[in-house]
């Protein structure tokens, strides 16, 4: 049984409590690791090794803080084997997809915030006519708080912890308590790249309790989260009143236009992947597809058949499509909600939890479609986040966006299209933070990432992250000629 640890103050640690929790393989639904239980007391120590570490970090040249970023890029490549198999069996992705996508990620971002920061300008402005000038500095916000959900671990908990550090912050990061393995060993290699103690404290535990404690601690300056959207308000309703600052990426229900001139071939490939991808616990998956009438009986047929031929099985064994998902409680939830959508439409393929040979205790799921005909429905409506699809008929361009934006969220969409005209009207009218054509997933770290409406509030990426994790303070200097 392996016993995962907090990561405060640059050493691994058992909780003070010695309260534990089940940490279970998804594949085969077995207990394979226990994680700490954290609660107030080890939310403290965090803290108070974070505000230790705080000054003397955010005293360190820019140049020394990159160097280590760096370092720890090369150290997450070095082990990528090791990091990928850790992933895929806390996750239940494929160990070729966790290795391929998931690690590398997680080394790009620490590498590209690691850069950033070296070119992380500050302004200035002169004032000829009443001879003064005014620049603005921008300094570390102190100790923040970074919370990870589950479905891209190490990925995502690097997207917020690198920004966080190298503009001279140090943290206090809770990952997903159903994700944690390599959060735990990204501090072994913290401590290999010369991180200080204290700049990065891994606290692990349940949301409600060590999540909460996080959130709602006075000295703990800004909150970077990503989840649930009902999650999300909570924090909010927490943090808001403390005037922390708050970066929330939540839920999305993203719509996917297929219109009649798009690459046909290309379309099909692309949409099966961001349908399906890492079983459809992306917050970016395109779960309602859209596809216009003159080519949507070619669409239906030819997607269902290529639905049937993916392949669901042990993540751990080479060749299949999809592996399990992430536990039973979220199983349970998507097989509900299958349940549901059979009532709301028709079941063209799927729609059923899968017994796998060798691994008949794990949590799998066949891909599911189900053809809808109104965005007016549970399953148009609500975030599943697992590997269930919608198709749906359109016939004009107007119906299309009305039918897009016809949800709470928010976050991404897709357009597929030839037409340079259309693809500039159907984004300027899309409600999304993203909007990809004739692409998906296609990230530039520079840009910047959010969602609107119940999709979250702030952005992440790029500039926009270091700017979030400092204050602006601007100097103004009047000078006699």
């Amino acid at each position: 049984m392996i016993k995962i640890q907090n990561y405060i103050n640059g050493e691994y640690c058992d909780p003070i409590s010695g309260q534990w929790l089940d940490n279970v393989d998804p594949s085969c639904g077995q207990v394979y690791a226990q994680i700490p239980n954290s609660d107030a007391q080890d939310v403290t120590n965090a803290y108070k090794a974070a505000k230790a570490a705080q000054a003397g970090w955010a005293a360190t040249s820019i140049d020394t803080r990159s160097a280590i970023l760096l370092k720890l890029a090369a150290l997450i490549e070095k082990n990528i084997d090791r990091l990928a198999t850790a992933e895929s069996r806390d996750n239940g992705k494929p160990i070729w997809l966790a290795k391929a996508v998931d690690i590398p990620r997680a080394a790009t971002n620490f590498r590209f915030f690691g850069n950033a920061i070296t070119q992380f300008a500050s302004e200035a402005h002169e004032n000829v006519g009443n001879n003064s000038i005014n620049f603005t500095l921008r300094e570390p916000l102190g100790v923040v708080g970074c919370i990870s959900p589950w479905n891209l671990p190490l990925y995502l908990f690097s997207w917020k912890v690198a920004p966080a550090i190298a503009a001279g912050n140090t943290v206090v990061a809770k990952p997903s308590e159903v994700t944690p393995m390599t959060a735990y060993l990204l501090g072994e290699l913290c401590t290999e790249a010369g991180l200080p103690k204290g700049v990065l404290n891994i606290v692990h535990g349940l949301g409600r309790q060590t999540g909460q404690e996080i959130v709602a601690h006075k000295g703990i300056k800004a909150i970077s989260f990503t989840g649930g959207t009902a999650t999300g308000a909570h924090i909010a309703k927490v943090a808001a009143p403390m005037f922390k600052k708050l970066s929330l990426e939540l839920g999305g229900k993203n719509p996917n236009l297929i219109f009649a001139d798009c690459d046909f071939d290309l379309m099909l490939k692309v949409t099966l992947k961001s349908s399906f991808a890492n079983q459809g616990q992306i917050c970016l998956c395109g779960s309602r597809i859209f596809v216009e009438a003159a080519i949507y009986d070619k669409f239906k047929s030819a997607f269902v058949e290529a639905v049937k031929k993916l392949s669901v099985g042990n993540p751990a064994e080479e060749g299949h499509n999809l592996g399990a998902v992430v536990s039973e409680v979220h199983m349970n939830k998507v097989l509900e909600y299958i349940e549901v959508a059979k009532q709301e439409g028709n079941l063209l393929c799927g729609g059923k939890r899968l017994i796998i040979e060798g691994s008949e205790g794990g949590f799998y799921i066949a891909p599911t479609v189900i053809e809808t005909t109104t965005t007016q429905c549970r399953i148009n409506q609500e975030e599943v986040f697992g590997p269930l699809v919608t198709i749906t008929k359109f016939e004009t361009e107007t119906e299309a966006i009305q039918m897009a934006n016809d949800v709470p969220y928010g976050l991404s969409s897709t357009v597929w299209t030839s037409n340079l005209d259309r693809t500039m009207r159907v984004s300027k009218q899309l409600e999304a933070g993203i909007v990809w054509v004739n692409t998906w997933l296609n990230r530039d770290l520079r840009t910047p990432f959010g969602g609107t409406k119940a999709s979250g509030v702030g952005r992440e990426g790029g500039l926009e992250a270091l700017r979030f994790f400092t204050e602006p303070k601007n100097i103004c200097i009047q000078y006699k000629n």
